[in-house]
């Protein structure tokens, strides 16, 4: 058996062999991912030993408990009162202990990067695509918003500098959207009237997926994104690029009209 995995793993390429090594999670391209990543780990490992232990018992069972060659019939009890106690005990620990360690991971990731992050960035979710706003940012006068719009036939990105703070604020003018970048390794649901919000530092050059995780209506399935982690000097550029094209904002969903390259994104409270 330990041969045949062995030469099942030695198929796969450098990059399936490392997904397997982290249980199918994405590598974490954020300071706040490290953390998020042993909470995985140790989950399933949890969850192993919990298998092997109830497997094991059943095993145990059926063959001490199995019905004999005399055909005798293997004494039935109703109930074993320890048993019972252990089965209701033991789930609750498991929880417990379950979410200790989860409440104490995600006060480490929620708090802000930092009292004054080097960057902000309002994401609205609408029904059905993305907008990005950068707040005031520094990499223009540190006075004007510019922003990102989507649709669903044309998917927006969403641009990071690399090693500088960043706070995603997620906002929603009409149903419940679910910001999920996988590679962040963890997502934050955007609701109505509710002003959530994250902080994190870039730490990994690249492209990602980004996507809604919450059925959101008839084109959830297209309400896709990409975020682009780039050099500080790429973000600006881009920055300035929004500007020149006229993306000057807050757009924060709604009844407005936004237009970028040429298309226009009208955006209504009904979704339509």
């Amino acid at each position: 058996m330990a041969a045949a995995g062995l030469l099942l793993l030695g198929g796969c390429s450098s990059a399936e062999q490392e997904s397997i090594k982290r249980l199918a999670q994405p590598v974490g391209v954020t300071d706040r991912t490290a953390g998020i990543h042993h909470l995985w780990m140790g989950a399933w490992l949890a969850a192993i030993l919990v298998g092997i232990l109830v497997w094991g018992l059943i095993g145990y069972c059926s063959i001490k408990f199995r019905r004999r060659h005399d055909d005798e019939v293997p004494v039935q009890t109703r109930y074993n009162l320890p048993i019972e106690i252990l089965y209701t005990v033991a789930p609750l620990i498991m929880v417990l202990v379950l979410f200790y360690f989860t409440v104490t991971e995600q006060n480490k990731i929620l708090p802000t990067a930092s009292k004054t992050p080097d960057h902000v960035v309002t994401v609205v979710g609408q029904q059905w695509s993305w907008t990005f706003n950068y707040d005031k940012d520094p990499a223009l006068d540190g006075h004007t918003t510019v922003y990102d719009v989507g649709t669903t036939a044309l998917e927006p990105t969403l641009w990071l500098p690399i090693g500088k703070s960043v706070e995603l604020k997620l906002r929603s003018p009409d149903v419940i959207h679910s910001f999920w970048v996988p590679a962040f390794l963890m997502k934050m649901d955007v609701i109505p009237g509710r002003d959530n919000h994250f902080s994190f530092t870039p730490t990994r050059l690249g492209t990602y997926d980004g996507h809604c995780a919450e059925l959101c209506g008839t084109y959830h399935a297209r309400m896709l994104f990409n975020v682009k982690i780039v050099s500080e000097s790429d973000y600006a550029n881009h920055l300035k690029a929004l500007q020149r094209q006229g993306n000057i904002g807050p757009a924060l969903g709604g009844s407005e009209v936004n237009q970028q390259n040429g298309l226009v994104n009208k955006v209504q409270d009904n979704g339509q």
